[in-house]
């Protein structure tokens, strides 16, 4: 089992900046592919962004050039760097680890992010 806990959300004005972080609990973080995800009551879950243990990297069409990735294998921590915010934007953005060799993933509680003028 792994635990992933997710924190930086909160409220912003659009064309501002946000940087999430999700901790895992895990000694073999770098076999994970981690990834970001957001949910609103409209809109079933979706993909953001993933990032390979190796640091290979995927992004939604939506957040390409907007959004970073990454990782920091060392502190089993990924996160993800939200710039140029819009309102649409706004979402409960989830943390999740996969690691689907073994038929593993997991999901953090999520973190909201508001982006309103």
């Amino acid at each position: 089992q792994v635990q992933l806990v997710e924190s930086g959300g909160g409220s912003v004005q659009p064309g501002g900046s946000l940087r999430l972080s999700c901790a895992a609990s895990t000694g073999a973080f770098i076999f994970y592919t981690m990834g970001w995800y957001r949910q609103t009551p409209q809109k079933p879950r979706e993909l953001v962004a993933t990032i390979t243990g190796g640091g290979r990297t995927n992004y939604a069409d939506s957040v390409k050039g907007r959004f970073t990735i990454s990782r920091d294998n060392d502190k089993n921590t990924a996160y993800l760097q939200m710039d140029s915010l819009k309102t649409q934007d706004t979402a409960v953005y989830y943390c999740n680890a996969d690691r689907s060799s073994f038929g593993m993933s997991f999901w953090g509680n999520g973190t909201l992010v508001t982006v309103s003028s």
